[in-house]
Parts: structure tokens; C-alpha cells; sequence
């Protein structure tokens, strides 16, 4: 199987959702909020755990709505009518227990501007019915995110940008390769190895972090390896949810160019440099040169660079590389 072959449902990313975003109809009023790209194309490539935090604590379908209300400096979770039920404490003990069995995640899809799931600007309510300005995160959202502070989050709403949509897919993949590549057998050897296979993703998307990084694996072994993998991937995933930009994305390109300078007539070159540089004004995608680049690496075969994560991230099915 290759490495983005479709697996049965049990080898498949695992992924959090909340349910309502995945089609079942467990919202307040008997409705949902299915996203066509999850249900349609992300489900292809992962297995979905989704959850109600609102049915998990014994809420029926349909129910009164909930929301948030400032009182006394702590937002609470109560029914929207008269605000008397109270259901801050079950949801927070609710959401503590039900992260604590999430480690294999690579990912979770919550719904936007829910008052349980919601990632930012959920409405929060003061007692005179006015609103805090920029709102808050949902009461279980919040406590995943605490508890998991890796774990790439995206709100159903968000993933209709292609920018952001790219960037979660992508850290959900590379989240996994670092499971499959790493945690599976801990040695030094096989963080370096996946550092070396990162090396041009964290070019793109954070160049301070790819310096800081470089570092931090040149001293690995002064490290617990259990304590640098807690480390590494934090930083990892800190590096990784800053999206990658046109000028970042055109310095790799122009380093991956380099590996060809050898390969490649002055005509070739000439016309890998004029589509990076029609790619960094904007009048091309990145997938423009990068087509180009994957002919010459098929052409010219370089070790190093077939295994860069940056010109495989992610199923190209996904199609996720179009828009940007």
C-alpha cells in the first residue's frame, strides 16, 4: 500500500468530530450541520469519532438552547431562556474524561459558534443580554484544547477557506507520519530521519521554528527520549499551524531548484526560475511549479529530496493545493 493509499475504515486517520458536522442530526433542533468536503472527501482518507458534548451529558433532541453568560468572571454554560440550569460543571467533567481517551487523534472538526464546541468567537452573553466583544471558545472545545495542545482543531466553518482548510488537512497528516514514523519506535535515529524529511515544510511555514528545531534535534542526546517527543511535537505542531506564505513557499521552491543545477540545460532552468517567479506574483498556483519539479526529480532522481514531505504532504485527490 502506498502512503496515501485509501485504507479500510480501522487503518484510517483517526479523527474527532463533532457529530453534528458530520450529518447526525443531534442538534438542538433536530438538525445538522453536515460539511460536504468532510463527509464527501476528508472522510475518505479518515475514521471519524464524533461526539455531541450536549447528548454526551444527557440532553435530548430536540432541547432548549444553551449558551454562555459571564458570571462572576467565569463563563457558564446555562439554558438560554432563563438562564437558572447550570451545566458548566457536567460539560467540563464531561469534557476532562472524554479527552483523556483521546491520544491517537490526529485531528478534531468542531462546530463554529457553538457554546460547547465552538474554537472562537462563541458568543458570551452578560447578564444585561449585551455580548463580550471577540466572544470565547466553546466549554468543550476549550477543555480539548487544553489538554491537547498539539492536537491541530479547525471549525467546519473555517474549512470552507482553502488556505486554512490546507493547513489542517496537512497538519492532521503530518501529526500522523509523526506517530507512525516516531512514537512507534522511539530512537534518535528515527527523529532525525523525520526532521530530515520536514526540513522544507518548516522552511515554508515558519522559518524561526525551523532554525529553533535544527537545533533542538543537534542536541537530542541530552534528552529523555520520552521528554523530546513531548517537546518535538509540540513544537512541531506550534511550527506547523502557521500557514505557509507565497514568499516562504518560493524560497523552498528556489532551493529545490538548486538540487537541479547540475541536471538542467540554461533553457530549463530559465523556465523552472520564470514559473517560480510567476508563482510568487500570484498569477500561478504553487502546483504549477511544483508539477515541474516532480517531472525534473523523476528525470534526475535525488534521494534527499523524494523523501521531502513538501512535495507529497497529502493525497492529491484532496485537491487541496488548487487555490493556493
Amino acid at each position: 500500500m502506498t502512503r496515501f493509499e485509501t485504507a479500510d475504515s480501522e487503518r484510517r486517520i483517526p479523527v474527532g468530530i463533532s457529530a453534528c458536522v458530520l450529518g447526525e442530526q443531534v442538534r438542538f433542533d433536530g438538525g445538522h450541520k453536515r460539511n460536504r468536503f468532510v463527509t464527501d472527501e476528508l472522510a475518505k482518507y479518515v475514521r471519524f469519532r464524533p461526539v455531541c458534548p450536549e447528548m454526551a451529558i444527557g440532553l435530548p433532541v430536540p432541547r432548549p438552547t444553551v449558551r454562555l453568560v459571564l458570571t462572576e468572571n467565569e463563563p457558564r454554560l446555562v439554558d438560554s431562556k432563563h438562564g437558572q440550569q447550570d451545566y458548566t460543571r457536567q460539560m467540563q467533567a464531561f469534557a476532562e474524561k472524554h479527552a483523556s481517551g483521546l491520544n491517537e487523534l490526529c485531528g478534531f472538526v468542531v462546530c463554529a459558534k457553538s457554546p460547547t464546541c465552538g474554537m472562537e468567537r462563541v458568543k458570551l452573553y452578560i447578564p444585561n443580554g449585551n455580548t463580550v466583544p471577540g466572544g470565547t471558545v466553546g466549554v468543550f472545545t476549550q477543555k480539548l484544547m487544553t489538554a491537547m495542545p498539539w492536537l491541530p482543531v479547525e471549525e467546519d466553518g473555517r474549512l470552507q477557506d482553502p488556505v486554512l482548510r490546507e493547513n489542517f488537512v496537512f497538519r492532521i497528516y503530518a501529526l500522523h507520519d509523526f506517530y507512525q514514523s516516531v512514537a512507534q519506535r522511539l530512537s534518535l535515529d528515527a527523529f532525525i530521519k523525520f526532521h530530515s524529511r520536514y526540513k522544507f515544510v518548516l522552511m515554508a511555514h515558519c522559518p524561526a521554528a525551523y532554525k529553533a528545531m535544527g537545533q533542538l534535534v543537534a542536541g537530542i542526546k541530552n534528552w529523555d527520549l520520552d521528554e523530546f517527543f513531548t517537546e518535538y511535537r509540540q513544537q512541531l505542531m506550534d511550527a506547523l499551524r502557521q500557514r505557509a506564505n507565497r514568499r516562504n513557499n518560493t524560497n523552498v521552491l528556489m532551493h529545490l531548484q538548486g538540487y537541479f543545477k547540475r541536471s538542467l540545460t540554461s533553457r530549463q532552468k530559465q523556465e523552472l526560475h520564470d514559473l517560480i517567479q510567476s508563482y510568487r506574483l500570484g498569477h500561478q498556483p504553487i502546483l504549477v511549479p511544483l508539477a515541474l519539479i516532480k517531472h525534473y526529480l523523476k528525470e534526475y532522481p535525488d534521494p534527499y529530496l523524494q523523501l521531502q514531505t513538501f512535495l507529497n504532504p497529502y493525497p492529491e485527490e484532496l485537491k487541496l493545493r488548487y487555490g493556493l
